[in-house]
């Protein structure tokens, strides 16, 4: 598939390296609302819409902030073209049922890139916990303590806003993570939280908290930061009625459950868990969500994370955010 890349700040670069390591995929222009062109491909050709791009493309990457994925989704979907939009689908839910709708009208693929559900330990967790094999869950409290110093905040103007970030760690860092938390356990009935800014000079919670309660029981917490200096691995500690897991950046690293063999898949693949940086090293799973994206196209089917999958992340969200 021919790609064109709608926005081009830091994320970007890790598509564009993504991409080249993709037998058959072709990158021939990005859009930049300031005209920059992404360091990875300083030759790329450049334009200020997609309209402006003249040569043949199949898909959108949309990589703009987060409050201005809808308006990419819209844009790539009038010209009838698929779209791979970055975490989150969008921050508000008007936004994200426009984007759905213009998709689902031009009839094209809309998917989201929470490449965590690639990493094999997930696959193989979400099978088992499927299976019911484990019983009754009891709780599952999820922990993102992770690191951003000011100038991280201080790298964009849309940078700790709400306008554009739609929100702090819960939405930015710990979004990936809490994508993973719904598909394996779903989305709870009830929602309590508390929020505080405390390291950062920034508009949104640098720290929060949030309880959620099941309608069968379980009870859930999710811890999501940016002031845990240095930056921690973020953690998933399950208990069920056949016993306890831990998962440490997506692998496990606990198996105390009774019966059920330890279903963890070897794999030598790191796995950047974005505890302490912004910056991508390692594009494998990016290329994992990539791949999938261009099968859904090829053989008509939904991708990984479909545009439900991410309007179910960010709902999640937004209600810790008492919205």
């Amino acid at each position: 598939m021919r790609y064109v890349i709608l926005g081009t700040g830091n994320i970007c670069n890790t598509y564009v390296r993504a991409l080249s390591n993709i037998r058959g995929a072709e990158l021939v222009g990005c859009v930049s609302r300031s005209g920059r062109r992404p360091s990875a491909a300083p030759d790329l050709f450049c334009a200020s819409s997609l309209e402006e791009i003249r040569v043949p493309f199949d898909a959108v990457i949309v990589t703009t902030p987060n409050g201005l994925h809808h308006r990419g989704i819209i844009e790539a979907a009038g010209l009838g073209k698929h779209v791979l939009v970055e975490k989150p689908l969008d921050i508000a839910r008007e936004a994200m049922d426009q984007a759905i709708k213009a998709s689902e009208s031009a009839g094209v693929t809309l998917a989201v890139s929470y490449q965590r559900r690639t990493n094999p330990d997930n696959i193989a967790l979400k099978a088992v916990i499927d299976s019911g094999v484990l019983g009754r869950i009891y709780s599952a409290d999820l922990s993102c303590r992770f690191w951003r110093n000011q100038a991280y905040y201080d790298s964009g103007d849309y940078r700790g806003a709400y306008a554009l970030d739609g929100g702090g760690p819960f939405i930015q860092q710990a979004s990936h993570n809490i994508d993973t938390y719904v598909w394996f356990f779903g989305m709870p009935e009830t929602v309590v939280s508390q929020l505080g800014t405390f390291a950062h000079a920034i508009e949104v919670e640098d720290h929060g908290a949030a309880i959620l309660r099941y309608g069968n029981g379980m009870i859930g917490t999710i811890i999501a930061s940016t002031c845990a200096y240095p930056g921690y691995p973020a953690r998933l500690e399950v208990i069920c009625e056949k016993g306890t897991f831990t998962t440490t950046d997506d692998r496990i690293t606990v198996w105390e459950v009774e019966g059920v063999a330890n279903p963890s898949v070897v794999s030598e693949k790191p796995l950047d868990d974005g505890a302490r940086s912004a910056v991508v090293t390692d594009t494998s799973r990016h290329e994992d969500i990539i791949r999938d994206f261009e099968a859904s196209v090829r053989e008509g089917r939904k991708p990984l994370v479909d545009a439900e999958d991410g309007r179910r992340a960010t709902e999640l969200i937004l209600q810790i955010y008492g919205k």
